[in-house]
C-alpha cells in the first residue's frame, strides 16, 4: 500500500457476477466508501445516448467522461440533476457500458474520478479493472464470478423484480458477448491478475460470499 493511502479491497469480476452486491454488503460490514464503477460508464452510455453521440466516437465520449455532471447519494444516482438510478441498470445501459468501456481516452477521463472515492477509512471498489489498474496497491484483491447461466438467472431475477421485461436466452447471450468484449478489449481489458483471489460465487449465497470476502481480508490485513 502507498504510503498512508486509506486501504482498498478492490473486486473484479465479469457482468452480473453479482460483485456490485458483494461489494457493497463488505463496505456497510466495515464502514468503507463503496464505488461502484461500472455505474460511471453506464452514466457516460447513458449521456452518450442522450447526447445522440456514437459510443464508438472516442474523441466526444471522452470529452463528455470528463464534463460528466454526475452525484452519489446513497443508493441513489443523478445525472444532469436527473434521478437515473434505474435507467442505468436496463440491460441496454448495460451494452452502452461495455462500448464506452473500450475506449481508452474514456477510461483515462475515469481514471481520477475513480480514484477520487479513496478516502478515510478505506474503500471497497467493484469493477472490471479496480485491482489490475486503477487501485494496483489493493490491500485485498478478488476476482469474483460465476457460470455464466447463473450470471443470467440472477440477472432476470433483478429485472423482474423491478418490473423490467426479461428474456433468460436474450440475457445469456448477451452476458457471453459482454464477456468476450470485456475480455478481448485492448485497453484494461477483464482479466484475473495474478496477485487476486479467485471468489466463484455459483454455488454460494450472497451472504456466504460477503463472509469469504471478510475473511480473506482479515487475514491479508493480519486482523481477527
Amino acid at each position: 500500500m502507498a504510503g498512508n493511502a486509506p486501504v482498498v479491497i478492490a473486486i473484479d469480476g465479469p457482468s452480473a457476477s453479482g460483485k456490485g452486491t458483494v461489494a457493497k454488503r463488505v463496505a456497510q460490514r466495515l464502514g468503507f466508501h463503496y464505488l461502484d464503477s461500472g455505474a460511471l460508464y453506464r452514466l457516460v452510455g447513458l449521456a452518450a445516448e442522450r447526447a445522440r453521440i456514437q459510443t464508438a466516437d472516442e474523441p466526444q465520449v471522452a470529452r463528455l467522461a470528463e464534463a460528466l455532471d454526475v452525484r452519489f447519494e446513497g443508493d441513489e444516482i443523478y445525472l444532469n440533476q436527473e434521478l437515473v438510478t434505474d435507467v442505468i441498470r436496463s440491460e441496454q445501459a448495460g451494452v452502452a457500458a461495455s462500448e464506452v468501456a473500450t475506449l481508452g481516452a474514456v477510461r483515462q477521463a475515469l481514471f481520477k474520478r475513480q480514484r477520487a472515492f479513496r478516502e478515510p477509512p478505506g474503500l471497497v471498489a467493484d469493477g472490471r479493472d479496480m485491482g489490475s489498474v486503477v487501485f494496483t496497491d489493493a490491500a485485498l484483491k478478488i476476482y469474483l464470478t460465476a457460470e455464466p447461466e447463473e450470471r443470467a438467472r440472477r440477472r432476470y431475477k433483478q429485472l423482474i423484480a423491478k418490473g423490467m421485461g426479461a428474456n433468460m436466452a436474450a440475457l445469456l447471450q448477451d452476458i457471453q458477448a459482454r464477456d468476450e468484449r470485456d475480455s478481448g478489449r485492448a485497453v484494461a481489458p477483464l482479466q484475473k491478475s495474478s496477485d487476486a483471489h479467485l471468489l466463484d460465487t455459483t454455488n454460494l449465497s450472497v451472504d456466504e460470499a460477503v463472509e469469504q470476502v471478510l475473511a480473506r481480508y482479515a487475514a491479508a490485513t493480519q486482523v481477527s
